[in-house]
């Protein structure tokens, strides 16, 4: 926190105002401004942007997890499929 006459750091500010946004905000408001974003960035960017950030994510998460992992999201993904289709 700040004291006295001290300037807040950037990362107060961000966190404060935050805080602030979130209390004034409902999920509705988030859902908007995320929508719009989406919107904004497919009308910037080509098939070939979101083929490479899928190709990070994936190298990402694989640096990162094990064969268990796979094995988990995999059985889960199964299951819901199948739950899908007895519905």
């Amino acid at each position: 926190m700040a004291k006295n006459n001290e300037t807040m750091s950037r990362e107060e500010a961000g966190r404060k105002g935050g805080e602030a946004t979130s209390n004034n905000h409902d999920k509705d408001f988030y859902q908007e401004i995320g929508r719009k974003g989406g919107e904004a960035t497919s009308e910037n960017h080509d098939k070939e942007f979101y083929q490479e950030i899928g190709r990070k994510g994936g190298e990402a998460t694989s640096e990162n997890h094990d064969k268990e992992f796979y094995q988990e999201i995999g059985q889960k993904g199964g299951e819901s499929r199948g739950n899908q289709r007895n519905d």
